[in-house]
């Protein structure tokens, strides 16, 4: 991790404090803490608020899943815009405007009092998430990295699933003492503090625009500080000999291989099972007659199991084509479903909650890395931005219609034996995803 000093030292914030260290490093720790405190705006910690927010104000399982469905559908719509200005400008200015926007629709919901109320708020918290903390920092990560790009995306996935491990612990304690209200209220603090103020500090495109290479490679011997940067169009040194074995396919190249659109097939019927799972498996036991008291710790022990997991998924991804260790993922995904029809215990429900954050771990590093991957970084913002924008329409409603059957059959059962039906397909396409090759040279 230590490399040569950078040569444009102006170019690095100054409190950055380690000089010596690569400064992608400094992008992840920004990322990190931003996806970390997002979470409240995430399935399995909105969960904790589900039953509480719906036997004080009256609201069905339906009713609250909409906004939950809502927000996804506009945040995985709003991708494919947002996307190719992460591509032009990098990510800083969307991921600070995001986190205001999650912190004010925070305080907004300590306020409600109609369930559009909720619809509104929420599904406009969702949005920015997804669209801009969520994409914005896994696009700046995968910017700064190839050859140990698992490792730094590992660092995200770590974040992203210890905030939810966290965050219900948090937010069980103050509801206990005061409301869930007064829990929206300090969330909304939070949010405002460790989202906006590192993204605003650290955060920067490319390493080419600070003079650097991905990595924190050396330039090559026969590079000169005035030679032209290649395809990525950025001022700064020639590409690293990782990043030039690297192809690098536009939007257009990459929608005319048939591995993109499985990928996207793939990450549709993962997000369309796991948002559902997330928001209704805590209902789900507390119907079956498991304590209340148990939500805090169900949540802590499945987004625990990713966090701790992430980082072996993300070592494993530097090791072999990110493709299998989704696949993994997959099926211990698809276990963990067959485990929480059956379950009628605790002692089962954390069974599944293990399973199930093994496969949440997995594949926390196979959002971020999948299109990357596949297609390289010149374009990712663009490619996967595109990607969520096509499959969100299916992808979004899973959580809604798990609530609907709920209405109407009175239980789980039915939405999760769809659930593990989806996770079947996105197995199958996964192992049809072939990487495609790219005629000429690597760019």
């Amino acid at each position: 991790m230590e490399r040569q000093e950078p040569r444009h030292v102006t170019a690095i914030p100054r409190l950055w404090p380690f000089k010596r260290v690569f400064y992608g490093w400094a992008v992840v720790a920004a990322s990190s803490s931003a996806v970390f405190t997002q979470v409240p705006m995430y399935g399995p910690v909105i969960s904790v608020f589900v039953k509480p927010i719906g036997d004080e104000m009256g609201w069905s399982r339906g009713e609250i899943a909409l906004a939950f469905t809502g927000g996804s559908l506009v945040g995985l719509g709003l991708s494919a815009v947002v996307g190719k200005q992460l591509d032009r400008y990098g990510a800083r200015a969307a991921v600070v405007v995001a986190g205001m926007i999650v912190a004010g629709v925070l305080v907004g919901l300590a306020l409600m009092q109609e369930v559009w109320h909720f619809w509104l708020l929420f599904g406009i918290g969702r949005t920015a998430a997804l669209a801009g903390i969520n994409l914005g920092t896994s696009v700046a990560v995968v910017n700064w990295f190839v050859r140990r790009r698992g490792r730094a995306v590992a660092f995200l996935g770590m974040s992203l699933r210890g905030g939810q491990a966290v965050f219900p612990l948090l937010i069980v304690a103050i509801m206990a003492g005061y409301s869930w209200r007064h829990a929206f209220g300090v969330l909304a603090v939070i949010s405002l503090v460790f989202v906006v103020t590192p993204a605003w500090i650290f955060l920067r495109r490319r390493p080419e625009d600070l003079g650097l290479l991905p990595d924190g490679d050396p330039p090559p011997a026969e590079s000169s500080p005035a030679a032209p940067s290649g395809p990525l169009g950025a001022a700064g040194p020639q590409p690293s000999r990782a990043s030039r074995g690297e192809a690098s396919w536009t939007l257009g190249e990459a929608r005319r291989t048939r591995a993109f659109w499985l990928l996207v097939v793939a990450t549709m019927g993962v997000v369309f099972a796991q948002t559902a799972v997330n928001l209704h498996a805590v209902a789900s036991f507390q119907d079956r007659g498991i304590a209340d008291a148990f939500a805090g710790v169900f949540v802590f022990v499945y987004a625990g199991t990713a966090a701790v997991s992430a980082v072996p998924f993300g070592s494993l991804a530097d090791r072999i084509h990110i493709r299998w260790v989704v696949v993994i993922a997959t099926l211990f995904f698809g276990a963990s479903i067959v485990v929480m029809i059956a379950a009628d215990s605790v002692a089962t429900a954390l069974l599944f909650a293990v399973l199930y954050g093994l496969g949440a771990g997995g594949w926390t590093i196979g959002y971020t890395l999948l299109f990357a991957n596949y297609f390289g970084r010149g374009h990712v913002g663009a490619v996967r931005g595109f990607a969520q924008t096509v499959s969100s329409p299916v992808g979004a409603v899973g959580p809604l219609l798990a609530g609907y059957l709920h209405g109407v059959t009175g239980n789980y059962t039915l939405s999760f034996q769809i659930m593990l039906g989806s996770f079947a397909v996105v197995l199958v396409a996964l192992l049809l995803a072939k990487p495609p090759r790219k005629p000429g040279p690597a760019a």
